[in-house]
């Protein structure tokens, strides 16, 4: 039989994700966000939970060309634009939209032939200071696509580095709105922190918000709130079962580096996943698993293809034990991923994009 590990993506949950992201910012349009495969639940799989969306936001082309492919016909949004002058080729075929950042692009623009005028996104840098004009130069640039028969419309955007906690949006939107409140064009503001704590405020969710990580049911400003807080389903489950079982005695120890010695006579099970698997191999003792949908924790060392987790919480457990490593347990039990990524010092983001090719992916029933 094949290994038990699968990975299992809920669509029903990606659309739920995806009401609960217009119910927080009425009345703008939604793009959903599938970068990076769409976070690592692919684009294929997610394709039918997330097309409720009025556009696809994503990186690179022959993600675009996956969306088309699968039969959408809206709008396509390229985040980082054209990284190529030939790109923009494939976005006149395609019908592409594409984020316009700097001058180089307006250049490529300027110099490509197309009966087809372009609609492009012209980014403000207004204190991420990743993409983008600078206020100071924002306005210069704005006028020098309104001069190109290439260019159709032009709509404005930014993003926001501090939205899921204290600093807040107040310093950039201040920016943007100095620089760009009498242009012309639709405004595209909020990612997933700002739609969900800012987006009711009507200068924040303008006219199209962008909901990434929240679609896929991980909460941008964990651990302030959780996805219980936010109303979010995880879009993702990655189980796998009890392999084996150990029975400790004092001063037994776990694992490669002996990381854990155990203090009284315990019971723990093996798990066939491991850091191969994309789980993470910096996750300690005690990170959350559902073992049968009992919450108890790993014990030792992560390793390449194996995992130990404590079965004191679960004297039934045994070969076979359904472990969930985050998503939806048996019975209606839930782990979500922000807890696992907190006890591993890092964010739900990674781990559900770091899930490995070998592990199967499939739909869930």
């Amino acid at each position: 039989m094949p290994r038990p590990i699968e990975a299992l993506v809920h669509v029903d949950a990606l659309a739920h994700n995806l009401a609960r992201a217009r119910a927080a910012a009425p009345d703008a349009r939604l793009w959903a966000v599938v970068k990076a495969n769409a976070y690592g639940h692919g684009i294929a799989r997610a394709y039918e939970g997330l097309r409720g969306a009025d556009g696809f936001a994503l990186l690179d082309l022959a993600e675009a060309e996956r969306i088309r492919e699968l039969g959408w016909r809206g709008p396509v949004l390229l985040l980082e634009g054209c990284f190529e002058p030939r790109d923009l080729e494939l976005c006149s075929r395609l019908d592409l939209w594409h984020v316009v950042h700097c001058a180089e692009q307006i250049d490529w623009l300027a110099a490509h032939k197309t009966e087809r005028p372009q609609r492009v996104f012209l980014k403000m840098n207004s204190g991420m200071n990743r993409l983008g004009f600078v206020p100071g130069a924002f306005r210069a640039a704005y006028a020098r696509l309104a001069a190109l028969p290439q260019v159709d419309e032009i709509s404005l955007m930014t993003h926001f580095s501090d939205a899921d906690g204290a600093r807040g949006i107040a310093h950039q939107l201040a920016a943007f709105e100095a620089t760009a409140a009498d242009l012309p064009g639709e405004r595209s503001l909020a990612n997933s922190a700002a739609i969900l704590r800012h987006g009711l405020r009507t200068e924040v969710r303008n006219d199209w918000v962008r909901a990434g990580i929240l679609a896929y049911g991980s909460a941008p400003d964990f651990p302030a709130h959780d996805i219980r807080h936010w109303g979010l389903e995880p879009a993702m489950t990655l189980r796998s079962r009890l392999i084996a079982t150990q029975q400790l005695q004092p001063g037994d120890t776990v694992g490669y580096g002996s990381t854990y010695r155990a203090e009284q006579a315990m019971r723990i099970g093996i798990v066939a996943c491991g850091y191969a698997d994309g789980y993470p191999r910096h996750a300690g003792t005690d990170t959350p698993v559902l073992v049968d949908g009992v919450r108890t924790g790993t014990v030792g060392r992560v390793s390449m293809d194996m995992l130990a987790v404590d079965l004191t919480p679960v004297p039934d457990a045994g070969i076979g034990s359904e472990v969930t490593l985050w998503g939806r347990g048996p019975g209606g039990s839930l782990l979500a991923i922000d807890d696992v990524a907190l006890a591993a010092g890092t964010i739900g983001y990674e781990l559900m994009c770091a899930v490995a090719p070998r592990v199967p992916m499939r739909v869930a029933d």
